[in-house]
């Protein structure tokens, strides 16, 4: 068995032969079939601690060094109000990984406690602007999230079955509130089983969920709608293996054509509107 100096050698190598076809490819597959990354690109990195993160964290370190033009990457974490023992292992993984980290403080645990309406919601939001705000202040363009292929198709079922629309997770999108900002997320056609592979393989052992919520109370686990997709789809998975591929696929060839409506550009339009287009 090949002997290796460092933890951080020991994951390379496996991401240039073990999972090559099953992470290290569809990585850069999506990098390049969605144009994410552009030469002089200074891109933010988000750590936040689970093996999607620093798994991202650490291709994102292999693809700069391998790419044939310059771009810059930097590593950034948010500390929302971790306990020690999770910023610890954050640290800790991110030297194994043989990662540079720059973490930043933002008490957002402590305010959004004292609010009882979407509460997840809301730290989502506020941990995402002030990703932006930091990144900015790096001299980032553009910052990366670990967003993996069955967040993409679970979002894409969740927004039908509970928002009464069909919507994506689009691979990388403009911001809103932070002009010439770009979001990206180069882990867009990697599976989480393919993840979890690795990290299990690599002896690895990651943050699950450092949220003071599901600390103190399961409560929000078991109501997770996210989980139900999860579990559904795992389930039709065991009769249909390429459930999450087709569902993916789908979200690039919709045939607009055949839907009674759709909205573009936040402007609705409706079946009368298309219908007599059509004529």
């Amino acid at each position: 068995m090949k002997s290796f100096s460092t933890k951080s050698a020991q994951v390379e190598y496996s991401l240039n032969k073990k999972y090559r076809k099953s992470i290290w490819n569809p990585f850069v597959s999506a990098v390049k079939k969605y144009s994410l990354i552009n030469p002089g690109d200074r891109i933010a990195v988000c750590v936040s601690g689970g093996k999607d993160s620093l798994l991202l964290a650490k291709l994102m370190q292999m693809l700069h060094r391998y790419s044939d033009f310059p771009f810059e990457v930097v590593n950034i974490a948010l500390d929302p109000g971790y306990t020690e023992i999770n910023l610890e292992k954050i640290k800790t993984n991110a030297s194994l990984l043989g990662l540079e980290l720059k973490i930043f403080n933002a008490d957002i645990f402590g305010f959004v406690s004292t609010v009882e309406k979407s509460p997840c919601y809301l730290c989502a939001r506020m941990r995402r602007g002030y990703l932006y705000e930091f990144a900015a202040g790096e001299g980032c363009n553009k910052i990366a999230l670990g967003h993996h292929l069955d967040d993409v198709v679970e979002t894409t079922v969740m927004a039908m079955f509970y928002g009464a629309q069909l919507q994506a997770m689009p691979p990388k999108l403009k911001s809103t509130s932070h002009p010439g900002m770009q979001l990206i997320r180069p882990l867009f056609c990697v599976s989480e089983k393919d993840i979890c592979s690795w990290r299990d393989y690599n002896g690895l052992s990651f943050l699950q969920c450092a949220c003071r919520f599901t600390e103190k109370s399961e409560y929000f686990e078991n109501i997770s709608k996210r989980k139900e997709v999860k579990l559904l789809l795992g389930n039709l998975e065991k009769d249909n293996p390429l459930i999450y591929s087709n569902i993916l696929n789908s979200i690039h060839n919709v045939c607009l054509d055949t839907f009674c409506g759709y909205k573009s550009g936040g402007v609705r339009h409706g079946f009368n509107e298309i219908f007599d287009k059509s004529e």
